[in-house]
């Protein structure tokens, strides 16, 4: 089973962050009178997580015949709406409590779409309940957010998301060192299910799960080597940055846009005035449009060292 479902939560309290909120829906769920509601955030900090927790509890065992889960993002169209969203909400649920229609990834629904929904979601309103989850709100028309109570959730934090790789590490038996356990905050950027993914990943090759191990996985660059990189660029060695540059991009086999992101991440640990570090990231900007549209990626990875060299 895929760590992400077999580590899903079951329980409000298995839910990490996001503590208002879950203490907002458990107050809902007990009153049984669910909203309409919209949850927006980054990916994998809790939506789906929060909304099929309060399912379970608010249906009991017929959650299933109570809800309808739709991933917005497969059926996008104004038909999905019209038809199979529609068709679920004019019928009555089992008991005394209003059916619940989830969108995941509402927020990629055309404009038409959401429109009927509009329309859906106010004609219907003693059968059904809808919960749309979004990673961003403002792809959301404003009529469909006037109609829902808009639950906004944050990243993880560091010690949160600590306590999420303790539980897998101890269930599955895993050994992971403080290195490691950084590493993968570091690249997961507090998606817990990416990081739930790169684990499981790791542990087909190792169950001692290392620093190296993970960076290799995920073909990403250490952050020293980024920084050894600009370090010795400041220092003016131009030809010897490009050159361990050259080397790393090889090693971990990454593109012109992933390091020109870790660049931009290390930039603020440089020991530099933060004017420079400013105008430096200003550059960053201007490389990775200029490879978006197309310019040959390591030529403009030298330009952006070159700025990097003190004159």
């Amino acid at each position: 089973m895929l760590f992400t479902e077999k580590y899903r939560p079951k329980k409000f309290e298995d839910i990490k962050g996001q503590k208002i909120i879950v203490e907002r829906i458990k107050a809902m769920v007990e009153n049984k009178n669910l909203n309409n509601l919209l949850f927006a955030g980054p990916a994998g900090v809790g939506k789906t997580s929060l909304i099929l927790v309060a399912t379970r509890e608010l249906y009991g065992d017929g959650w299933q015949e109570n809800t309808l889960e739709l991933n917005a993002s497969d059926e996008r169209g104004i038909d999905i709406v019209r038809n199979k969203v529609k068709d679920f909400a004019r019928t009555k649920s089992f008991g005394d409590i209003p059916k619940l229609c989830i969108l995941d990834e509402a927020d990629s629904l055309t404009r038409e779409a959401q429109q009927a929904l509009r329309r859906t979601m106010e004609t219907f309103s003693n059968t059904c309940r809808f919960c749309l989850l979004a990673n961003y709100s403002s792809k959301i028309i404003d009529p469909i957010q006037s109609r829902c109570t808009v639950f906004r959730f944050k990243p993880l934090e560091k010690e949160e998301i600590k306590l999420i790789i303790d539980n897998v590490a101890k269930n599955e038996k895993l050994n992971i060192d403080e290195k490691a356990s950084d590493a993968l905050i570091e690249v997961g950027e507090g998606d817990v299910r990416k990081i739930e993914n790169i684990l499981q990943s790791c542990v087909v090759v190792n169950k001692d799960i290392t620093e190296n191990l993970i960076y290799d996985l995920v073909s990403r660059a250490k952050p020293k080597d980024i920084i050894e990189i600009l370090n010795i660029a400041i220092k003016g060695d131009f030809i010897k940055a490009r050159e361990r540059l050259l080397e790393v991009m090889l090693q971990q086999g990454l593109s012109g846009l992933d390091v020109i992101k870790q660049i931009h991440r290390e930039i603020w640990n440089l020991d530099l005035e933060d004017k420079e570090k400013i105008r430096l990231i200003d550059r960053c900007g201007e490389i990775e449009f200029r490879i978006v549209e197309g310019s040959d990626e390591f030529l403009q990875l030298e330009t952006l060292l070159s700025n990097f060299v003190k004159k």
